[in-house]
């Protein structure tokens, strides 16, 4: 009985142990994000991703992604915003627009977890496109050229996976070096 009990100890410490080390810390914007944190607790320590966390602070929506989820997040970086016409974010963080940024941020997030591995089945299994719905309503499609992970919004848009699968306690986070848009 004591084998037993200690063989089972063993088994759960070696699948237990394996999971955690797979799903350790990655850098993103000088920082390290923690798969035992959530998507606001790891972004806001993000430097690159300053722009992203005023927008979601802006838009009430720090709430929902520090819920249990999961998420998968395309979080467009600092110089994705940069890539917007001027004013566009400015125009967006005040309060008559807060709809439309609601919107926009949303439109960045799937619901479920699905780490690229995932998005590269659904890509094989669609002949090279995966459509996935987003919290907002509309459709982002994924697609690889070469190993590179791209998104493409309902506008043609297209945005490059910079970092995928930035593991969170509640989904995933890819990085993105540009922000998508619904169709307006």
């Amino acid at each position: 009985m004591k084998t037993r009990k200690f063989l089972s100890i063993a088994l759960m410490t070696l699948v237990f142990g394996a999971t955690s080390f797979a799903q350790k810390s990655v850098m993103v914007g000088g920082a390290a994000m923690y798969p035992t944190k959530n998507i606001v607790e790891n972004a806001v320590n993000s430097k690159d991703h300053t722009t992203l966390v005023a927008a979601v602070k802006a838009a009430g929506l720090v709430e929902t992604l520090q819920s249990k989820g999961p998420f998968t997040v395309f979080a467009p970086t600092n110089a994705a915003f940069d890539k917007l016409p001027q004013g566009t974010v400015d125009t967006l963080l005040k309060p008559e627009n807060l709809k439309m940024l609601q919107t926009i941020l949303t439109y960045h997030v799937v619901a479920g977890k699905m780490n690229a591995m995932d998005i590269a089945k659904a890509i094989k299994k669609g002949n090279g496109k995966a459509t996935m719905k987003t919290v907002s309503g509309g459709t982002l499609t994924a697609w690889m050229k070469g190993k590179d992970l791209y998104i493409t919004d309902e506008n043609g848009g297209k945005s490059k996976v910079t970092i995928a699968d930035v593991n969170q306690s509640n989904g995933v986070i890819h990085v993105i070096d540009a922000v998508v848009l619904p169709k307006q």
